[in-house]
């Protein structure tokens, strides 16, 4: 009897999981396809069911963190799916530079995890990943109360900056303080261009 279509969206949402976990370990280049598909309890075969070659795997697993949601991930994360405005601004500094994320190395954004990889995993994979860049500045760029136009998105596009890079950096440092240093430093300085009503929240 053959697969329902919801029985192969899962299997496919799994082997995307299973994927970025490894890739975010260990990168693209280090990770091969019967490696996934073993993490994932598949066989290799039912690995061209869903995708034609690990480039568009690793490009679907950078797209899917658009709808990532924290809370189903990290426990003590306060995550509103209906915040708007300067609150939802807020509220993804505040998570993307939080200690939780910083210490999921498996679930890192494929921002912070994966930028080199991106460069060598081809076109798709990059366009992938200008689109997550795209999709989280605009997010951002959104919830800037008092902010119109270029002037928006340019902060937008500061803010997404100040919170990929922040993560990078202090996930490649290895004393305690000054990765606590570098967060926060990221954090708040992204939280001041929000707005001065932004303050600031979870550790």
């Amino acid at each position: 009897m053959p697969y329902t279509a919801e029985h192969k969206q899962k299997t496919r949402q799994r082997i995307v999981e299973c994927a970025r976990e490894l890739f975010n370990r260990r990168g693209f280049s280090e990770v091969s396809i019967d490696e996934i598909m073993r993490h994932a309890g598949l066989t290799r075969g039912g690995f061209y069911n869903h995708f034609k070659a690990k480039e568009e795997l690793y490009a679907e697993t950078v797209a899917a963190y658009m709808h990532f949601d924290p809370s189903q991930r990290w426990s003590g994360i306060r995550f509103d799916p209906q915040a708007t405005g300067t609150a939802c601004a807020q509220q993804m500094v505040n998570i993307y530079l939080s200690t939780a994320h910083l210490q999921d190395v498996e679930g890192h954004c494929p921002l912070v995890a994966l930028p080199a990889d991106a460069a060598r995993a081809g076109p798709q994979a990059r366009m992938a990943y200008c689109k997550l860049v795209e999709h989280m500045a605009g997010m951002l760029s959104g919830g800037l109360e008092g902010f119109e136009g270029e002037e928006a998105r340019k902060r937008g596009l500061a803010i997404t900056a100040l919170c990929v890079g922040g993560m990078v950096l202090a996930r490649t440092i290895d004393d305690p303080a000054f990765v606590e240093e570098v967060r926060l430093a990221a954090r708040d300085l992204a939280l001041q261009l929000i707005g001065p009503d932004a303050g600031t929240s979870i550790a």
